[in-house]
């Protein structure tokens, strides 16, 4: 659907798009930053669970030892 008298080339469109992305990341700089580090935290996620496909299992205490050394079990 169009609308009457309104004509935009490729050019024009791509721009005004350019234009209305740059004042979203400008007005809402929260988000995008929150987004960003959830996408890196996601990344740090996978390179860790892909490492740890090829080590050996460890039990909860040691994880929990390695963690907080003066604690030897996440129940005392």
């Amino acid at each position: 659907m169009t609308m009457p008298g309104l004509s935009l080339t490729e050019t024009q469109l791509k721009d005004l798009l350019k234009v209305a992305i740059l004042e979203i990341f400008q007005e809402r700089r929260d988000l995008f930053q929150d987004l960003i580090t959830e996408a890196f935290e996601d990344l740090a996620m996978i390179k860790a669970i892909d490492e740890g496909r090829d080590s050996e299992p460890v039990s909860r205490d040691e994880i929990f030892a390695l963690l907080d050394p003066d604690v030897c079990s996440p129940m005392s």
